[in-house]
């Protein structure tokens, strides 16, 4: 029995059967062609079925899968992490590889704690933002904000012991670091965009002050761009505008092909590791980290992104989301908002979006609604008559 994600078993409707899928399609055994409106879950760039995408995992499937890089490396994962070092900004150079944006979130956390530690610091307070979602595991849990997810692993106040969360307003940012800036061993945020936590967006101007009184403080920036990286806000990385001490990647990373992530680090992290004393070492090895398959897909997502100019394509995307969902409204929703590639229905009340799944499938598109928001994260290859179906079926359902 599969037990499937986020899901009341007992209620469940039957999943949709996939037989293949192609680009932005996603064909099922009952013979419905499916536009993917959501990237399976904001990670496939590319669409399915890349032609370059496949070669690069095929290639590398001949000579080996996956080698453990304890006491071994090999070539992609060597040059996944020179390729990364010299694509993203600044002295964001020094890669610790892990399989999920979860996990990669886990070791952005150690790294900060550990990197007080090391100099002997007793800074053990995290700042993080209201709303926010970074994973499920036990840590990023402690640092979300998003007890809808996480309600049954205790009271709110126990579940967040050592962390302050605060709203994205900058008068509340200046007050709690001149509260408790001195205590604070790191700020994790997911940058102008807020996945999970409900598609919240937010103004650079927070991030850029965020970033000064963190210099100010002594205190490290965590990015947890798992979800905004690669031009998810129209930005290559918010990290290219204003940079982070630590860096988490995963998602798109592999164009979504295979499961893999990455937390970057800068010189002054890295050092704060260099020791003779063998416990000031990073204790953490992932088994399936620097996957090769995973490192090629990598590196030709990386190419593709470069090379067929995403960038401007994410633009275009937002372009024709704005025109078309302009001049849209409707009673029971609160807000329409959209950022580079993604566009978020929020409603009043969940109970509005009950029912749109099925609706969409009707309409050959496949959505998942979460919570009070309806939305799109659409793969960058989508062309203009392919969005505006997905657009046209959101607002449909209001009229339905």
């Amino acid at each position: 029995m599969i037990w499937y994600p986020y899901a009341q078993m007992k209620t469940l409707d039957a999943p949709i059967k996939v037989s293949h899928a192609h680009g932005v399609h996603i064909y099922t055994e009952d013979g419905h062609d499916l536009i993917d409106s959501v990237s399976s879950w904001w990670s496939v760039i590319h669409g399915y079925d890349h032609p370059e995408m496949n070669a690069a995992i095929k290639d590398q499937l001949d000579k080996f899968a996956h080698i453990m890089l304890g006491g071994l490396t090999h070539e992609p994962v060597q040059k996944l992490s020179d390729k990364l070092a010299s694509w993203l900004p600044g002295d964001l150079d020094y890669c610790f590889f892990s399989d999920s944006g979860s996990v990669a979130v886990e070791v952005a956390l150690k790294m900060a704690l550990q990197f007080n530690t090391n100099r002997g610091s007793d800074r053990n307070t995290i700042l993080a933002l209201e709303h926010a979602y970074h994973g499920d595991t036990f840590k990023a849990m402690e640092v979300g904000d998003d007890e809808d997810y996480h309600f049954a692993f205790g009271a709110k106040g126990e579940k967040k012991r050592g962390v302050i969360h605060i709203p994205t307003k900058i008068a509340d940012l200046e007050r709690t670091f001149t509260e408790h800036g001195n205590h604070l061993t790191c700020f994790i945020v997911e940058p102008l965009l807020q996945g999970a936590g409900g598609m919240r967006m937010y103004d650079i101007s927070f991030i850029k002050r965020a970033r000064q009184l963190c210099d100010q403080y002594d205190v490290l920036l965590i990015f947890d761009e798992v979800a905004t990286g690669f031009g998810r806000t129209g930005n290559r990385f918010v990290a290219d505008l204003v940079q982070p001490d630590i860096l988490v990647l995963g998602k798109a990373l592999t164009g979504g092909y295979i499961g893999h992530a990455v937390t970057v680090a800068n010189r002054k992290v890295w050092e704060g590791f260099l020791s003779d004393d063998p416990t000031h070492a990073l204790m953490h090895g992932p088994t399936f980290m620097g996957n090769a398959l995973a490192c090629c897909a990598a590196l030709k997502s990386i190419e593709l992104f470069d090379r067929e100019d995403y960038i401007s394509r994410i633009h275009h995307i937002e372009e024709v989301t704005r025109r078309e969902m302009s001049g849209f409204s409707d009673p029971r929703v609160k807000e329409v908002r959209i950022m580079g590639g993604c566009v978020c229905i929020e409603v009043y009340d969940s109970k509005v979006l009950e029912g749109f799944r099925r609706f969409a499938y009707e309409h050959g598109v496949f959505s998942r609604t979460f919570l009070k928001y309806m939305y799109a994260m659409v793969p960058y290859v989508i062309n203009d008559s392919e969005l505006i179906t997905i657009l046209d079926t959101m607002k449909a359902w209001f009229s339905f």
